[in-house]
């Protein structure tokens, strides 16, 4: 039961829950800029039923009683993101007032509940304007995400205790313009190289300026995939090499160590910013700690169709594993594993699961929903997270993935990850079994179970 494996953690060890602006806040008035992914919803079939964030869940008018949901959980801490459009609508220059004043009210609304706020400063929602500029392919976008970064130091700082500069910069730079599957969908090499160069580029800038402004407790969110040969063959072994060191190795050893693998370098080789050598002290930026987003592992071998394959020609191939609805293995292992690695081989830092759940096919039927699945899921990653604990990582804290039902991107609303069921229409939010799972576990923790 989830109520044991709970009882098992420190009792200062924290436990949140997380979402993102676009995914739930809807709200797209009030001085708010486009982003990037208005217009991409907006084309072609980018997303499942040309689906967009322009309600989403309705956060923007209803965050008090999605606020209330996580106190009413027993959760202690809230991962949330800023909307760098809804605060810069340009991505720089003029601020929106009204854009401030809302997230004034939410982290109010949080410390007046005892949540303590977690903020990230990008979740995948970059200004319209900025990208016509060129976005993360553009050098400037690090001075640009240092000044957005600087002034949400200056307004909301005091009441910040916790940072992440990016969310997950490998869909921001390689899912986006290698594979284009995210907005702004591009598939072209020489864009992903300087994405994935400038991405933590920008992070290192921002960590300057938050400490600049005097803040610490900074971190960064990496996510993770355990990369495996899909079967014994040479060309499959090097195709797994490969993606591991373009998803994790790459972000992992840029920002923990200032350097990125030299075989990823070589595949990039002609395509990366030229003397991005030089910017690798700023990419590595002293951090606080270090968040860990993980959700499945992934089999690979070579595209067998391509006489001449580069980076992303690989081919992914299906567990034996149960699969949850994005079609991903539950393979709890690789979280334990994941983390051991990170502090075995990279950073001595404290580290962060700042997201772990699952998607599945949940149907609210007389106020009730019944998701055992998932109540099954985070048992065996909590229990994954424990093993890594005991063998000495400085795990500190895990974050639920994710408090409402949403916006899954490229998905639309055909996917739910929630804790709390959202009827789109209605906005009627029910609370899963999962979610009473949770309530009761925290609350017997509380009580020294």
């Amino acid at each position: 039961m989830l109520t044991q494996v709970l009882s098992r953690f420190p009792s200062n060890f924290a436990f949140g829950v997380a979402t993102a602006a676009y995914q739930i806040e809807g709200g797209q008035g009030d001085g708010r800029g486009p982003c990037i992914w208005d217009s991409f919803a907006a084309t072609g079939r980018n997303v499942v039923g040309k689906e967009d964030g322009r309600i989403a869940c309705d956060h923007y008018n209803r965050w008090p009683q999605d606020l209330d949901l996580i106190k009413d959980g027993g959760f202690a801490a809230y991962r949330f993101s800023f909307a760098w459009p809804r605060v810069l609508p340009e991505g720089r220059g003029a601020v929106n007032a009204k854009g401030l004043a809302f997230y004034d009210r939410l982290i109010d609304g949080m410390l007046e509940r005892g949540i303590t706020p977690n903020a990230t400063l990008y979740h995948w929602d970059l200004p319209s304007a900025l990208q016509d500029r060129g976005g993360w392919m553009n050098r400037d976008v690090a001075q640009w995400f240092a000044d957005y970064a600087r002034l949400v130091a200056q307004h909301f700082g005091d009441r910040l205790p916790q940072i992440a500069t990016l969310n997950e910069p490998w869909c921001v730079a390689f899912l986006s313009h290698r594979l284009g599957i995210h907005a702004p969908g591009y598939r072209d090499l020489r864009a992903t190289a300087r994405a994935m160069h400038h991405t933590l580029l920008a992070h290192g800038t921002a960590v300057q300026a938050l400490r600049a402004e005097g803040l610490d407790n900074l971190g960064i969110v990496l996510n993770f995939e355990p990369a495996e040969a899909a079967d014994d063959q040479p060309s499959s072994q090097r195709a797994a090499q490969l993606w591991d060191g373009l998803y994790n190795r790459w972000y992992l050893g840029g920002v923990t160590q200032g350097r990125y693998p030299e075989d990823v370098c070589e595949a990039l080789e002609g395509y990366l910013p030229a003397g991005y050598q030089s910017d690798m002290a700023t990419v590595a930026a002293p951090l606080d700690w270090l968040g860990v987003n993980y959700y499945t592992r992934g089999r690979w071998r070579q595209d067998p169709l391509l006489e001449r394959p580069d980076l992303g020609d690989v081919v992914g191939a299906p567990g034996p594993l149960p699969k949850t609805q994005m079609g991903w293995e539950i393979f709890p292992s690789g979280l334990r594993e994941t983390l051991l690695r990170i502090h075995r081989d990279y950073s001595k830092l404290p580290l962060y699961v700042t997201e772990n759940g699952m998607a599945w096919d949940d149907h609210a039927i007389k106020g009730q929903v019944h998701d055992d699945l998932r109540c099954s899921y985070y048992e065996q990653h909590l229990q994954a997270c424990r093993e890594a604990m005991e063998a000495g990582v400085p795990l500190q804290g895990y974050y639920a993935w994710s408090l409402l039902d949403n916006y899954e991107w490229a998905e639309g609303y055909s996917k739910r990850f929630g804790l709390v069921h959202v009827d789109y229409d209605s906005q009627i939010r029910t609370p899963k079994a999962s979610y009473k799972a949770w309530q009761a576990g925290l609350a017997a923790r509380g009580q020294g179970a």
